[in-house]
């Protein structure tokens, strides 16, 4: 980790997906624009298009407009989000990276809820490409909403400076989330986003959580907003020694 001395702004998006595209892609143009001064913005899993799977070529070729759209308009910023794209060997649930009008890094989900049918609709991506990434010499991981749960992709992802988890959790296993994303942040020592849809049926408690376990969440609000202090990283990391 590079050392930085100001703290960075961030917000993880907490929104309920509406079934035309076009209204989740001009409502997220919208919080882009709102929080242009923000470091990071995270959106839950899948937001632009959901997981429709009768009509996943149609949600594929809108992701991929929609990407080449919010590569015109961020900058600064660095957007995380998942979406549905298609390969030659099918369908999958990718997450991208976009920063300074450049897609800088993607990583398509491994682990499929059966439950919700996923592994029926899309391919698998590769477990060894998830991995730590780096950012303007911060440390990034991206976890994938039921990727949380695995204890070897912790172990892939551990070193991270900042762990974002995009994410449609239902609401039945709501306290499952908050457990498992906290404890990621104290065990790795660093910061943990999570940003969760907000459906009826969803979990919401999306958070931005500390090395030290600190959480900020609200499940009344569509965005969630704190900051990264590096500081506390470099604190808690010298406090306790791991290795």
């Amino acid at each position: 980790m590079l050392y930085k001395e100001k703290p960075i702004e961030i917000v993880a998006l907490q929104l309920s997906f509406q079934e035309r595209y076009q209204k989740n892609f001009d409502r997220l143009l919208a919080y882009l624009h709102s929080n242009e001064k923000k470091h990071i913005v995270l959106t839950p899993e899948v937001f632009l298009t959901g997981f429709d799977y009768e009509h996943l070529l149609t949600a594929s070729k809108f992701s991929a407009n929609a990407l080449k759209q919010l590569k015109k308009v961020v900058n600064e910023q660095i957007v995380v989000l998942t979406v549905i794209l298609e390969e030659e060997e099918g369908f999958i649930n990718q997450a991208i990276v976009i920063h300074k009008h450049k897609i800088i890094y993607r990583q398509t989900k491994v682990k499929l809820f059966k439950l919700s049918d996923e592994d029926l609709y899309f391919r698998e991506g590769k477990m060894k490409k998830i991995k730590p990434f780096e950012i303007e010499g911060v440390s990034y991981a991206i976890l994938i909403c039921f990727e949380l749960r695995f204890k070897s992709l912790w172990e892939q992802v551990e070193g991270a400076d900042v762990i974002l988890i995009p994410s449609r959790w239902g609401n039945a296993r709501k306290d499952h989330l908050e457990i498992l994303s906290s404890a990621l942040a104290v065990m790795n020592q660093c910061y943990v986003i999570v940003a969760n849809a907000s459906d009826e049926e969803m979990a919401k408690s999306s958070a931005i959580i500390s090395p030290f376990g600190k959480v900020v969440k609200d499940d009344s609000k569509e965005e969630i907003k704190s900051h990264i202090d590096f500081r506390e990283i470099k604190k808690m990391r010298r406090y306790i020694v791991m290795d």
